[in-house]
């Protein structure tokens, strides 16, 4: 298999509200690309999560760039996600992109996505 698939489309935390970011990995000269959701409430601003995530990608061999950010609402008791707000920095995220995403992982979710600030 390839590193790709090695590297997980989505990870969050298990609870909580936090920021999260959307990356775009993509092989130097094209190739294989994709999208991957990473959020934490370890991270106070989006930049500390694409600065964790940039150089464990780079070890693999693919050039990220981080495609927006915005803010997660993971309640696991009721088995429902909310995608909302944007990232300063990076702008917003095209929160149906990640919710696309999150769906994979959380097959069982409820999971909804909204331009709301909070």
């Amino acid at each position: 298999g390839s590193a790709m698939a090695a590297v997980r489309d989505v990870e969050i935390d298990p609870e909580g509200t936090f920021k999260y970011i959307l990356v775009r990995l993509q092989r130097p000269g094209g190739g294989e690309r994709r999208d991957i959701v990473r959020g934490t409430k370890a991270a106070e601003f989006h930049n500390h999560i694409f600065e964790k995530v940039n150089p464990e990608m780079e070890k693999l061999g693919y050039e990220c760039k981080c495609l927006g950010g915005g803010k997660i609402e993971h309640n696991n008791k009721d088995k429902k996600i909310r995608v909302f707000g944007l990232s300063t920095g990076y702008g917003k995220a095209d929160h149906s992109v990640t919710v696309e995403i999150l769906k994979k992982e959380y097959t069982d979710y409820e999971i909804t996505w909204s331009d709301d600030k909070k």
